[in-house]
């Protein structure tokens, strides 16, 4: 096996030879099956190479190639593959290169088809992409050339199988010194808010983190587009959409399992990401007795989640006032999530809702990040009221 994670000891021929023996043969295969291949090409090899070889080819053919070491890692939350030799990966701290590469742009191709026929879903010079979820819960997207220039472009996005606790996320320095008392008064008040952040601040993780704070005795009923909320809690209820088959049926949309949920009783309604016209549904859910309600959003800050859901929510049929009217009426708090330069994720700021004048919901600080702590806002008094006094 070469520094590089690709085995050298045979030639690319040889291992050509070998996998298209076992393709044609249609057996799993087995270390076994893989040496007995691999002698069967005539060729004289000592057991470390056949034992490189065959586990090059399984980790092809049944796993994720020279991936898997990567997935592997309990610190990676992200591996990304631009190019057969340009394969990038996240621990927490930004995007750094990984010393792993595949043999050609083909082998990359075909990785991306495999695992995307493993998720139940189509990916070929006919339909150029595809975003799955894989049986153990990592999140794939691929693009196919010509669509993505020069090679395949394939990203993974690993979710844990365990939540973090608010400690984990204090001690990882997402959740400052004594802030956590602050979350887990907003939980137990049934406080409706928002995770809001762009793409990789953590709002999963953060989200996931605070369910494990309700109460043993309430049913969280989870909605999402890809299943990745894993709240560490007894009572979970998971629903996943669905897109259509190859034959245009079968679609089930999140706003479908929004509308579900609500008649599963939920004590918290959780809707994972916030997207589309779900937005509508979650917001009537807060303002017919299901406080305690959540969900992610994308945003740039606090206060541009307003005009996200009013523009999600005009775009579902629903117009401005009305928007707003649910809006301030539902939801309580928003929790924003940036990234430093540096690569620590850190809830940036802590907004409640009000409504102006012109009766327009805008959004006002409570809480700002500081090294020692919540640095208190304008709205802290009325933060404070929601969580019925706070610590």
């Amino acid at each position: 096996m070469s520094a590089t994670g690709t085995w050298t000891g045979g030639g690319a021929g040889l291992l050509d030879a070998v996998r298209q023996r076992l393709a044609a043969s249609g057996a799993e295969p087995t270390p076994a099956r893989v040496a007995a291949a691999l002698r069967a090409q005539g060729r004289l090899l000592g057991d470390t190479e056949v034992l490189g070889a065959a586990e090059e080819l399984r980790c092809e053919l049944i796993g994720t190639g020279p991936l898997e070491p990567l997935l592997a890692d309990p610190a990676v939350t992200d591996v990304l593959v631009s190019a057969p030799d340009r394969v990038w990966v996240d621990r927490g701290a930004g995007l750094e290169r990984a010393p792993v590469s595949f043999p050609d742009a083909g082998a990359v191709r075909r990785l991306a088809q495999r695992l995307a026929a493993v998720a139940g879903r189509r990916l070929d010079d006919a339909r150029p992409w595809v975003d799955a979820r894989l049986p153990d819960g990592t999140r794939m997207h691929a693009v196919l050339p010509p669509v993505a220039v020069g090679s395949t472009c394939l990203s993974l996005r690993v979710v844990r199988p365990r939540a973090f606790s608010l400690d984990e996320l204090a001690a990882a320095g997402t959740v400052p010194p004594g802030g956590a008392a602050i979350l887990r008064a907003l939980i137990d008040a049934r406080v409706s808010y928002l995770v809001s952040g762009g793409t990789g601040t953590g709002k999963t993780t953060l989200l996931a983190s605070l369910l494990g704070l309700v109460g043993e005795r309430e049913r969280i009923v989870l909605a999402e587009d890809s299943a990745e909320l894993r709240p560490d809690h007894p009572h979970v209820v998971r629903l996943e959409a669905r897109p259509a088959n190859q034959e245009g049926a079968g679609l089930v949309t999140l706003r479908d399992l929004v509308r579900q949920a609500l008649r599963m009783r939920p004590d918290r309604l959780v809707v994972g990401e916030v997207r589309g016209g779900e937005a509508v549904d979650l917001l009537a859910a807060l303002n017919t007795g299901h406080d305690g309600g959540c969900g992610t959003l994308h945003a740039n800050t606090a206060a541009a989640v307003p005009a996200r859901l009013e523009a999600l929510g005009t775009a579902a049929g629903l117009d401005r006032a009305a928007l707003h009217s649910q809006l301030g009426a539902g939801l309580s708090a928003v929790l924003h999530l940036v990234r430093d330069r540096d690569g620590p994720r850190r809830i940036a700021e802590v907004h409640v809702l009000e409504r102006d004048r012109d009766g327009l919901v805008r959004t006002v600080p409570a809480l700002r990040w500081g090294e020692s702590g919540f640095e208190r806002e304008q709205g802290w008094e009325r933060l404070r009221s929601l969580i019925g006094g706070g610590p």
